[in-house]
């Protein structure tokens, strides 16, 4: 593996002409708290991200998630309706109030799960998907593992207290994402400001996402609360091109929780910016290649290359090309040959893909046999040095 870090560094810098300082940190008093920018995939802050912690009705993200895979894969429809079981019905907590004479569609039962926080609708979704709760769990748990949710387990469809319960924040943002990316024809449901099934106990109608109304466009996605985890939430806002995700618990109230995610959202969209420092086909370095019709090609950028920043930007970035070299003849335009790997200070470092710019094809006959005696006449004064 070559790395031309001086020469790329100063490449980078001629060519990207960017500038950065590290964003004031964010201290966060949640216990847990990941933030992520969904545009660029910049984690803008992890504390304790990795930590198994009881995540409340936040985990109910993933019945959700097991119901629309099964809409998305035709098992269900929004207009099927599901039975009411007596342990369903005798659910505690947050509910939708629903009676074993009720046949909710699937559809009532994602706006009562979302808005109303009803864990008698989880455990409906979860024996109508899987015959019974514990089946369901079962489902659940294999089905973080192939998502790359590693620190979570699960008992129960609902969030209900339990050891067997746990989720990372950091594994409820992966949650978050793939909702918002995979399933865009629902995720408008976790937008919704109220939801009154059949007219039920109305003060439980509205959803109990604290940000919807507050104009800095939040659009999703779960609180959570018990006694045990504190009060969390899994958020979502999107302002003008940019959407920032983040997950915070155990917070003491929830005046606390709200103010928290405000000040989230408000550091993550006024602290840092995203710039399109070089486009698509810049040249970023070049690379020596070994027995080409020429000795050597142009390393350029795949994509634009849209960096997230620090608002206040005074240092430049650094950047490190790597490639296995020297690349073997012959090179094809548009292969990737290299990477370019951009370090912004406490960020997470960025690698991109660099292609080749053109064709090098194979040499023929006298630039190879120059080539091959170059190599040899090396090798040759390097035994012939005087020891």
């Amino acid at each position: 593996m070559l790395r031309l870090h001086g020469l790329a560094t100063l490449i980078a810098a001629a060519v990207i002409a960017a500038a950065t300082t590290a964003a004031a940190a964010f201290e966060t008093r949640a216990t847990s708290a990941w933030v992520v920018d969904e545009t660029t995939g910049t984690i803008l802050l992890s504390k304790n991200a990795d930590t198994a912690l009881p995540p409340a009705s936040m985990s109910k993200l993933m019945t959700l998630n097991m119901l629309f895979e099964a809409l998305r894969d035709g098992r269900v429809t929004l207009d099927t309706t599901f039975t009411v079981s007596e342990r369903a019905k005798n659910m505690g907590g947050s509910s939708m109030f629903l009676n074993t004479t009720d046949r909710p569609s699937v559809e009532q039962l994602i706006q009562g799960i979302v808005v109303q926080s009803g864990n008698d609708a989880c455990v409906v979704v979860a024996e109508g998907l899987a015959g019974t709760e514990d089946g369901f769990a079962r489902l659940m748990n294999e089905r973080a593992r192939d998502l790359g949710m590693e620190n979570s387990t699960f008992a129960n469809a609902s969030g209900w207290p339990n050891p067997g319960q746990r989720m990372s924040m950091h594994d409820l943002g992966i949650l978050a994402l793939r909702l918002i990316r995979e399933f865009p024809e629902y995720y408008g449901y976790f937008g919704m400001e109220k939801f009154e099934f059949d007219g039920r106990v109305p003060t439980n109608h509205n959803n109990r996402n604290p940000l919807l109304k507050l104009g800095i466009g939040a659009d999703g996605l779960k609180t959570g609360h018990t006694t045990e985890a504190g009060y969390g939430l899994v958020g979502s806002a999107k302002q003008g091109n940019r959407r920032i995700v983040f997950v915070i618990t155990g917070l003491p109230s929830e005046d606390a929780r709200k103010q928290e995610a405000i000040n989230i959202v408000n550091w993550a969209f006024r602290q840092f910016v995203q710039k399109t420092v070089a486009d698509e086909g810049t040249r970023i370095a070049e690379a020596p290649v070994w027995m080409g019709a020429e000795p050597r090609v142009g390393l350029v950028l795949a994509n634009d290359l849209d960096v997230l920043m620090p608002a206040l930007a005074q240092d430049r970035l650094e950047a490190e090309v790597s490639y296995e070299g020297p690349l073997r003849a012959p090179v094809a335009a548009g292969d990737e040959v290299a990477s370019l790997t951009v370090t912004l200070p406490d960020m997470e470092a960025i690698t991109v893909p660099l292609v080749a710019e053109r064709d090098i094809p194979k040499g023929g006959f006298l630039p190879r046999i120059k080539t091959a005696a170059g190599v040899l006449m090396k090798q040759f004064a390097g035994q012939a040095a005087p020891q």
